[in-house]
């Protein structure tokens, strides 16, 4: 088994019929007349890193692993997860663009890098408090941020461009890296696991995260001590320039795969039940997609 990609089918038995088509079929004398076994799926190749819940992972249990089995369902395809074993920010660049899988579930409507998909979902940065607390900061803009202790962030991300922009960023830093055991994003992929971003807030290690509401849903839906605020669009730079909170998500394929894409789109529709209850389970809060 390959350490960099393993290929899964939801169903082996739907893949190894394939080898029966292959095999003569002899009617038995008496018997009536022989039936040719259905022909199998065809095969929807799904990239997916292997352990980034809430996600994906291996054991199938991510809600993005639900999403793209609903709607590899709805075009009538069996769903085969290709799992990477780095971070899903190098499934592009790695395996979808040298043609080892054929579509990444949840990736910005705008992501230049592939072809994307009609969004099925939209949503954005929440703030996590504890309920104990009382903290109703609802706005990047509200004083109060300027006066709480710890805030956790993921690195990268709009909110750690907003804690720099409330000059907050200074008096986390330390406490940021000591989450990563100090290694730097510089050089290498680095991120706080959403998991142990609940975990600081419900312990106490910080007083507030702030976080892309997927990953870090299914923490606070599972801890009665922790609520989730989503964030006001209403964050910008200093130079005055908008910086979004929310965003439309797709599923993305290569450049000039327009024939998945219309299959993709159509799946899309027929599957928004499953979707939405996928997304419901998990917590996610939801905005009017905007495309």
């Amino acid at each position: 088994m390959s350490k960099s990609v393993t290929v899964r089918s939801l169903t082996a038995r739907a893949l190894l019929a394939a080898g029966v088509l292959l095999a003569p079929v002899v009617a038995e004398a008496g018997a009536g007349p022989a039936v040719a076994p259905e022909a199998p799926q065809p095969a929807l190749r799904i990239c997916v890193s292997a352990e980034e819940p809430p996600y994906s992972a291996s054991d199938g249990s991510g809600f993005e692993n639900k999403i793209a089995a609903a709607v590899a369902q709805a075009m009538g395809r069996q769903p085969v997860f290709v799992y990477a074993d780095k971070p899903a920010i190098y499934l592009v660049r790695d395996w979808l663009d040298k043609k080892k899988c054929d579509v990444v579930v949840g990736l910005d409507a705008s992501d230049p890098r592939v072809l994307t998909t009609t969004p099925y979902y939209r949503t954005g940065y929440v703030f996590v408090t504890r309920q104990d607390k009382h903290l109703d900061i609802q706005s990047w803009n509200d004083p109060a941020i300027r006066k709480v202790g710890h805030i956790v962030v993921e690195f990268g991300s709009p909110s750690e461009a907003m804690l720099k922009q409330v000059d907050r960023y200074n008096d986390n830093m330390s406490y940021l890296y000591s989450l990563v055991g100090f290694r730097s994003p510089r050089n290498e992929y680095v991120q706080i696991a959403p998991e142990r971003m609940a975990g600081e807030v419900r312990n106490g290690g910080a007083d507030l995260a702030v976080a892309f509401a997927p990953s870090i849903a299914r923490y606070v839906k599972a801890d009665p001590a922790l609520r989730m605020t989503p964030v006001k669009d209403d964050a910008s730079r200093s130079d005055g320039q908008k910086l979004p909170q929310t965003y439309d998500q797709s599923m993305g394929v290569r450049q000039g795969d327009t024939e998945l894409l219309a299959a993709l789109n159509a799946a899309l529709v027929k599957a928004r039940p499953q979707i939405a209850a996928v997304l419901a389970e998990e917590g996610i809060p939801l905005v009017e997609v905007a495309n």
